[in-house]
């Protein structure tokens, strides 16, 4: 029987290190009462815009962005109480 590709070359089974892509790098020395700071006003836009476009879905697409924005909204819940956390009252 004739095969109608060839065999794929053997090659060791060493991983290939990867490295990570720097084009979006977050300082490491931004503290984190900053970071959470920035991530909840990102996880605060996400959830408008998430609701915004629901208004233009019907049935059950409506229903799971609707349920997405609810997601977003439990963790932008999660860093608050982590920024208050950090600095309490």
């Amino acid at each position: 029987m004739i095969k109608p590709t060839p065999n794929p070359p053997e090659t060791d089974n060493v991983p290939v290190v990867r490295k990570p892509s720097t084009m979006f790098v977050i300082a490491p020395d931004i503290d984190t009462e900053t970071l959470l700071a920035h991530a909840c006003e990102s996880l605060a836009s996400a959830s408008v815009m998430a609701s915004d476009f629901a208004t233009f879905l019907e049935g059950s697409q409506r229903s799971t962005l609707l349920g997405i924005a609810q997601v977003i909204m439990l963790g932008e819940l999660a860093v608050n109480r982590a920024l208050d956390n950090l600095d309490p009252p």
